[in-house]
Parts: structure tokens; sequence; C-alpha cells
């Protein structure tokens, strides 16, 4: 289900007026996709925020211009990073019967058994492209990695199947693994202090040339 977001027209473009927006704690914003035209609009930066924490990034919103309803996505949006302000924002008409291509958050849920007889945990992906019907696209995708022991891997391949989405992913690619105790960063640091009076030495017959 789409969830709800006041919008207004946005016809006056100029400098002042979106100045004026922005201290009534409005954003500028555009609609565009799915061959209509863009609309320019502006919406409550407050409400946006919490739509997109409380529902995520590709949560389906249900935006009412003065009226009019269209469903779009969030696509991009632009933060002011000397207040960290959103200023600006993108929304996509999504066509809720065709599939699209997204990038969806991983979630690690649990403790590997790895991790605690002392193993490392790693995460080389945080984010799984999935194609689905809009209204079909998780919020984020679990994995449960509290088997995992050390030397274990979860791969795409792994994933259970039964969901509503395709994973374009390649079912090689690792998403979590539990590593032994790396030594080498120590055994680097043994050789260095063993070397470094050599290096001190040949400094100080230099200078006394």
């Amino acid at each position: 289900m789409a969830v709800k977001l006041k919008a207004n027209k946005r016809e006056d473009l100029h400098k002042g007026t979106t100045r004026s927006i922005r201290e009534a704690g409005r954003i500028p914003a555009v609609v565009y996709g799915n061959k209509k035209g863009n609309k320019t609009i502006s919406v409550d930066s407050i409400e946006l925020l919490k739509t997109v924490r409380d529902e995520g990034k590709n949560a389906i919103i249900s935006l009412d211009v003065e009226g009019e309803s269209v469903d779009v996505m969030l696509h991009d949006y632009q933060i002011e990073p000397l207040r960290d302000e959103l200023v600006h924002a993108d929304f996509y008409i999504v066509n809720m019967s065709q599939e699209m291509d997204v990038q969806v958050a991983i979630h690690l849920e649990g403790e590997a058994t790895g991790s605690k007889e002392g193993g490392v945990l790693q995460q080389p992906l945080y984010e799984l492209s999935v194609r689905a019907k809009p209204a079909d696209i998780p919020e984020q995708i679990t994995i449960d990695i509290s088997d995992l022991n050390i030397g274990d891997s979860i791969m795409v391949s792994d994933l259970k199947e039964g969901r509503n989405y395709e994973i374009l992913e390649d079912e090689n690619t690792t998403i979590a693994t539990v590593t032994a105790p790396d030594t080498a960063e120590e055994e680097t640091t043994e050789e260095e202090e063993e070397t470094e009076p050599e290096i001190i030495n040949e400094r100080s017959t230099e200078e006394e040339e």
C-alpha cells in the first residue's frame, strides 16, 4: 500500500520564490517519468524525511498534487552539506504493473557463531540489485548469519526461494563471510621494528659525512 504525501504545484521558478519555499519548511521538487511530462512541485521536507525513514527509500508514495494523485518513488535528493538539510528531491512516476530494477539494502540479523569464537565478520555486499513490480519491492532483505562459523560464507545463491522479486546479482557474489583473525598486520609491525634501527644508523652515517 502506497504512503500518502501532499504536494503543491510550483510554477514560479525564480530564486526568490524557491528561497521562500525553503524558509517555509518545504523543498522544491520535480516529478517525471513513465512517458509523462515534468511537473515542478514542492513538498514538506519533514514529512518526506519521515516517509523515507519509516518506509524506506524504495517506498511507493501516493503523491497528492493539489487533488491529482500519482504513484511515485523517490529517485534522487540533494543535501546541503554545511547545514545537513534536504534542499531538493526528484520523484519518478511508476507503473504499478511493470517491473523495475532497484537497489535494496541488505540487513544482517543475529550474531555469527564464528564471531563469538574470535572470527571477523565481513560484509562485502550491502545492497542487492533486484527486479520486481513496485508493490513487491522489499524495504530490505534480511539475512540470518547466526550459523556462520569461521571460514563460512553466505552467497547470493544461498538466498531462499519463493520470493516475489528477481535478484540480478551474480549468484557467486559473497554477501557475508567470517574470517579467521588476521595476524598479517602484527607480523608486518614486528618486521618494521626489527629493521628500524638499521634505517636510523644509515641516516646517522649520512649526517656525519
